[in-house]
Formats: structure tokens, C-alpha cells, sequence
């Protein structure tokens, strides 16, 4: 028999400065099994565009971790997965966004992307790197630039390598990246890390594990930049559990990816070989004026 009457409630859960919906389906003023009134709580899927881990998550208790507290985070819960994986891809309501942070390539899973607009709020420090070469193979040279509070804080440039490739050269800022990542940690900061080359970011936290698995190897052909990239997910396994590493769409108007890439291109123009910090005057401006790769 069907005991079931038309009707809704809602219910407000506080989590921070949020509010979370909670819709619950009853069966008029309930329904009963046995002599119990039984609630019927509607199954949700939520997503998360912005905050400290995105994706897709089955259950509130899983993605609460990520949102709660995180004054810019951007989430929403949908009734089906998928609507929730679709909205996922799609980016977040009223934000352009970049590639879906899930997509397959050969059967992987490829790295996460952000939107355009970052909230650094939340990081105590946030790393922008870029690799550059031109032509493709060439001179090639990587830059990082650091926020820390919010704040432009440092500009690093150099790695220079008349014979290099893009990916070589998007390998060695993303290193560097993990380096200064790693004396931020041991100062107890919060730190994340945005790159716009997913070969890089993939190579590093994702690729190397079967790779691994493997012996490093892969099932057709070499694994090309292999000791550069042993050597960087070395680094990258000692601190992941701290550090988040996202992805961001190149030449989109984000600052500290316009400014890294500008790094590149002084790393070739200088030819400089070591990885130095920047000493000019810091005037965005100014820098954003010079040549991009």
C-alpha cells in the first residue's frame, strides 16, 4: 500500500558562513513501519568546483572537508550523478571555466582544472609556474611567481636551455614549484600550486604511479623526460598530502599565470641558467608589457 501524500520540508544545517539545503521527502506528516514514523531523506550527489579537493562527491560527510570554512568555495548538491558529473565538467554557475577536471584521455583520468578566478583567500601561499620555448624544440626557460597572504610577493626565472622543448621546460617550473612548496610547508602555510600544462601535472601525479607500477615503463614506447620526472614525483610523493596542484587555462587573464609566463620569456631573453629571483621592480604592469611566450 502506498502511504505516501504529496509534501516537502527543508531543513538548514549551518556550516560556517554557509548554509547547507538539505531537501527531505515525507510522506505527508510521515509515514510509518510498524508503530515508527520513518523519514525519508532524498539521496544527493555534491559538486565542487572551488575548494580545497573538487570533484564529485556521494555523500555530505566527504565533502564537507572540502568546503567547510573556505570562505571562496563554489559547491552545489544535485539529486543524480549524473547531473552532478555533468555540472561538474561544465564549471561552475556564473564562472568561466576551464577544461573539465575530469576528462579521459587514453583511458585516464587528467588533471584538475580552475576556473579563471582564483580564490587565494583561504592559501597562505599560491605558486604560479609556466615552461616556455620558442620555437618547439628551442630556447627554452621556465618562471614561478609566488603570492603569499594574497600579496605578489616573488618572481623566479631562469633553467635555460638553448636546446629545450615546452615540456622539459613546463617540468622544471613545476619542480621549482614543489621546492618552494616545500620550505612553505615546513613553515606551516597552506600552500597550492596552479600550472597550465597538464603533461606536467599529469606526468608528476598521476601517469608515474602506473608508470611505476610498471617498472618505468609504459605499454607502447618511452617514457620520454623519465629521470627529470622520477626525480620530480619523488618530490612531489613527500608532500602531497599537503599541497594541492591544479591546473589552469593559460593566457586567460589570470595574473599570476600571465606573470610566470613572462618569467619564461626572461629566463631565454637573460639565458640565464640558474633559477634566480626576479630584483626589478615589481610593477605588474610593467611586466605583463613584456614579451609573452
Amino acid at each position: 500500500m502506498d502511504l505516501s501524500f504529496p509534501g516537502e520540508s527543508f531543513a538548514n544545517v549551518p556550516i560556517g558562513s554557509h548554509v547547507v539545503f538539505v531537501h527531505l521527502k515525507r510522506a505527508g506528516r510521515g509515514c510509518f513501519k510498524g508503530n515508527k514514523r520513518v523519514q525519508s531523506v532524498t539521496k544527493k550527489f555534491y559538486v565542487v568546483w572551488v575548494g580545497r579537493e573538487t570533484g564529485v562527491f556521494t555523500t555530505w560527510s566527504s565533502c564537507k572537508p572540502s568546503v567547510d570554512k573556505f570562505s571562496a568555495a563554489r559547491y552545489k548538491s544535485f539529486p543524480t550523478l549524473a547531473e552532478a558529473k555533468a555540472a561538474f565538467a561544465s564549471g561552475p554557475p556564473g564562472m568561466s571555466s576551464g577544461p573539465s577536471a575530469r576528462k579521459k584521455s587514453k583511458g585516464r583520468v587528467v588533471a584538475k582544472s580552475m576556473a579563471a578566478s582564483h580564490a587565494m583567500a583561504d592559501v597562505d601561499v599560491a605558486i604560479y609556474c609556466d615552461g616556455g620555448c620558442n620555437p618547439n624544440p628551442g630556447e627554452a626557460g621556465s618562471g614561478t611567481v609566488v603570492y603569499r597572504a594574497g600579496k605578489l610577493t616573488e618572481l623566479w626565472y631562469g633553467l635555460y636551455n638553448p636546446n629545450g622543448t615546452n615540456n622539459t621546460a613546463e617540468l622544471n617550473a613545476l619542480h621549482q614549484s614543489l621546492l618552494i612548496a616545500e620550505r612553505a610547508l615546513k613553515e606551516a602555510k597552506s600552500v597550492v600550486i596552479y600550472g597550465d600544462s597538464t603533461y606536467a601535472i599529469n606526468c608528476i601525479s598521476v601517469w608515474a604511479y602506473s608508470w611505476k607500477r610498471r617498472g618505468w615503463t609504459k605499454g607502447a614506447g618511452e617514457i620520454k623526460n623519465l629521470e627529470k620526472i622520477q626525480k620530480i614525483h619523488s618530490l612531489y610523493e613527500r608532500i602531497k598530502d599537503d599541497v594541492q596542484l591544479l591546473h589552469v587555462k593559460a593566457h586567460e587573464g589570470v595574473e599570476g599565470n600571465e606573470l610566470a609566463d613572462r618569467m619564461t620569456m626572461m629566463a631565454v631573453e637573460s639565458k640565464e641558467t640558474d633559477f634566480i629571483r626576479y630584483r626589478g621592480k615589481v610593477d605588474v604592469n610593467a611586466l605583463l608589457s613584456l614579451r609573452s611566450s
